[in-house]
């Protein structure tokens, strides 16, 4: 056995629904893992909950990517919006299923938007539906809003950026109300509104409410990417280690 180099990403996408559904990864996800040091790996909606299990074993880190909403009728979580634009039933399913699994091993991942959204969900979070009811009157996110975010010091974000406040690309209009135990609030817009995401006791799981792919080439967020990827490459030689 040869000691790993660059670290495996799997990465979520879109599943495009019809007679022939696809599945949607936008380049610049796969980009920003592969200028981060990684090797990206595109992961389709398919199989069960023990086909995942085997996925996020092989795999050395998890990048979950912006999507559509939340059908809060299929996670029995009330009702769902009527602005909202459901995700497939079946991607969604698959997505919770993958990001409990990878945070149950350990396994270091990265929220973006959608994927914030689900990490939070995923252990006990709320969610705002739709923000122009739930907080009237709020700044726009939607159509690549730009707006800045205000890092909470001492949280693994801070680390990373290295600054308390950045200028971010928002795309939504769902959020997230409030984090579940062990997950704690690590950036918020000039509103208040939570931004990004961490959980304590747990080697890499961040979730940013931005779109840190769109920021230009050579930006502080860049670092995200680098962040995760180097949390993987440490995950990648601890297992290279405990195999020898």
């Amino acid at each position: 056995m040869t000691a790993p180099e660059r670290p495996l990403i799997g990465i979520n996408g879109l599943l495009l629904p019809g007679e022939s559904p696809a599945l949607k990864l936008a380049n610049r996800y796969a980009n920003a893992v592969l200028k981060a040091g990684g090797i990206p790996l595109a992961i389709p909606p398919l199989g069960g909950p023990a086909d995942v299990e085997r996925l996020v074993a092989r795999v050395d880190g998890l990048l979950l990517t912006g999507g559509d909403d939340f059908d809060m009728e299929r996670l029995g979580l009330g009702s769902t919006h009527p602005s909202a634009e459901k995700t497939p039933a079946e991607k969604q399913d698959f997505d919770f299923v993958l990001a409990r699994a990878a945070l149950a091993r350990g396994t270091p991942v990265l929220g973006i938007c959608y994927g914030m959204q689900l990490l939070g969900l995923a252990e006990g979070g709320r969610m705002y539906q739709h923000l122009p009811e739930d907080r009237p009157g709020c700044q726009e996110h939607r159509k690549g809003a730009v707006h800045s975010v205000r890092v909470e010091p001492n949280t693994r974000l801070a680390r990373l950026l290295g600054q308390d406040e950045v200028a971010v690309i928002s795309r939504h209009h769902q959020a997230i109300a409030s984090v579940g135990p062990r997950w704690r609030v690590s950036a918020r817009d000039a509103e208040g509104l939570i931004e990004a995401i961490e959980k304590d006791e747990h080697p890499f799981a961040l979730g940013v409410q931005w779109h840190p792919e769109l920021a230009e080439e050579g930006s502080v967020q860049d670092r995200l990417f680098r962040g995760l990827v180097g949390a993987a490459a440490i995950a990648a030689t601890q297992r290279f280690l405990a195999a020898r």
